[in-house]
């Protein structure tokens, strides 16, 4: 039995079986699509000093890899808004121990019956 399916499994892996041929036509025409990324070009001359920080990947306008916001906000700007995020957070955990409810009541609140014995307790009936 296992010579038997080994020899299916030889047959169909093989040069002319089914899986063999659909893999070789589809990586050869990939759809249509060509490569991922464009067509690879050799440079034939010296590259540009800032070459690498353009991303070129065959599209008609490539785009510098830097962010060009760099140009718009400060030191001194970009220093202002790290403090505030960070003194936001800080703020926000100040509010939270403040407000913490499990270490003012360290306990579970025991809940009695008839109104949590309010009258027995000597309230209003």
């Amino acid at each position: 039995m296992a010579a038997r399916l080994s020899h299916v499994a030889s047959r169909i892996m093989a040069s002319n079986g089914v899986v063999s041929r659909s893999t070789i036509s589809s990586l050869r025409l990939r759809s249509g699509m060509g490569l991922p990324v464009g067509k690879h070009i050799v440079p034939d001359k010296p590259l540009s000093m800032n070459d690498e920080l353009t991303w070129d990947n065959g599209t008609a306008f490539p785009e510098p890899c830097i962010d060009r916001i760099a140009d718009t906000v400060g030191k001194y700007e970009a220093l202002a808004w790290l403090c505030g995020g960070l003194s936001f957070f800080a703020a926000l955990g100040a509010m939270a121990v403040l407000n913490d409810k499990a270490s003012k009541i360290p306990y579970t609140p025991k809940v009695y019956p008839y109104d949590n014995l309010r009258v027995e307790l000597g309230g209003e009936p």
